[in-house]
């Protein structure tokens, strides 16, 4: 409840007055069953104003971490999170990201829609960066469809590091599903895994007009030491 009233009757509104936002190619979201949204990850709004396009439920993931903070900052952060439908997940340990997974198939099993980044993290300058497979695991373990969408602008909206967004016109735009139902049963297959992987990334390459590094985002933020 808390959910749709964030989305239809308080902050959705004041957000698409403000933001104005420009979306392409909405219609490429089904009307029902289940759909994995596959985003680049310029900026903290992203997981805003993508739920906040598509007129169906959007889950994303996120460490729990965000959602037990103190003080008002602490609040806020998690009230924007719970707002926007995000399921917080303890990324702790070596079963972080097969947590993370779970949660989001089961989210596919219900018919709903799962919103990943495959890159993992921001970008730390713009560009779109190698794509980590569980995006792949997760459609073929799924069998749902995958919907590459780019947000064209957020990083000059809100740039790495900028608390409070500034205020100009969103560009989204959202891409024909990919269907890889041809790669069925071969969940685990790291080779599979990789090609369905980059396949996605390359659309998203497509989509955005960003350029592409072959690199993990991560290696760049957090670069080891010679």
């Amino acid at each position: 409840m808390f959910y749709w009233l964030m989305k239809y009757v308080l902050l959705g509104p004041l957000l698409r007055v403000l933001f104005r936002p420009q979306v392409e190619g909405l219609h490429h979201v089904p009307d029902s069953g289940p759909v994995i949204l596959a985003s680049n990850h310029l900026s903290f709004s992203d997981s805003i104003f993508t739920p906040l396009m598509v007129r169906r439920r959007v889950t994303f993931v996120a460490k729990a971490e965000y959602f037990t903070g103190k003080g008002i900052k602490g609040w806020l952060t998690r009230m924007f999170f719970v707002s926007t439908g995000t399921i917080p997940v303890d990324r702790s340990g070596g079963r972080a990201a097969r947590a993370a997974l779970d949660t989001q198939l089961e989210v596919l099993r219900r018919g709903g829609i799962a919103g990943i980044y495959p890159e993992g993290t921001r970008s730390p300058d713009g560009r779109l960066y190698r794509g980590k497979t569980g995006v792949a695991r997760l459609a073929l373990e799924s069998g749902a469809p995958v919907v590459p969408v780019v947000m064209l602008n957020a990083d000059e909206i809100q740039p790495p590091g900028k608390l409070i967004p500034k205020i100009a016109r969103v560009r989204i735009r959202f891409g024909a599903p990919m269907d890889f139902s041809r790669y069925r049963g071969m969940a685990g297959d790291r080779f599979v895994e990789r090609a369905v992987t980059d396949e996605i990334m390359y659309e998203l390459m497509e989509l955005s007009g960003r350029e592409y590094v072959d690199v993990y985002a991560q290696k760049i933020k957090n670069p080891v030491p010679a």
